[in-house]
């Protein structure tokens, strides 16, 4: 067993765990975190992804013993109490979310894009969230989200609206 100390979503926690475990079981198994989802255990999908010191990292491809002295925030401390992030806020008004799986993955990722570009375009979205998959969606209104939450939606949203229009049309 290794003592490892961090804090997470604002606590101050310590623990002993075996050098083994990952990131994404602690979280989960140690500290009932189940917002951060175990999706393929292969770092393809990104429903696992939590920010470690503000970088966005997919926690099934880290140890909990390299989170030791680091500050580890997922999908339930990433908000102020009783309220929602702008990117889940987001999410919710542009329905980016359908069977609700990825959405943690989806929102921790697009958080971190946005703090590291306050206002990319939809192809720096889309690249920005490539390595967090959904089977449910065409990523369409997630990318609106992206948008809506950087505050870059007002022109793009309604553009999409009219070539939607005009493709059911």
């Amino acid at each position: 067993m290794t003592r490892i100390q961090l804090t997470v979503d604002g606590a101050r926690v310590a623990d002993d765990v075996e050098p083994r475990m990952l990131l994404v079981q602690y979280l989960r198994e140690r500290l009932g975190k189940t917002g951060t989802v175990v999706g393929c255990d292969t770092s393809n999908c990104g429903a696992c992804t939590v920010h470690l010191d503000g970088t966005s990292v997919k926690s099934c491809n880290v140890l909990a013993v390299q989170a030791d002295g680091c500050e580890v925030t997922t999908i339930e401390g990433l908000a102020p109490e009783g309220g929602l992030h702008p990117v889940q806020e987001a999410f919710r008004e542009c329905h980016g979310l359908q069977c609700g799986f990825c959405t943690p993955g989806m929102v921790m990722q697009s958080a971190a894009l946005l703090k590291e570009n306050p206002s990319p375009s939809e192809e720096e979205i889309r690249l920005g969230l490539e390595g967090n998959l959904c089977r449910c969606t065409g990523y369409h209104n997630i990318v609106r989200a992206v948008q809506q939450a950087a505050g870059a939606s007002t022109g793009s949203s309604s553009d999409a609206t009219s070539q939607e229009q005009e493709v059911t049309a």
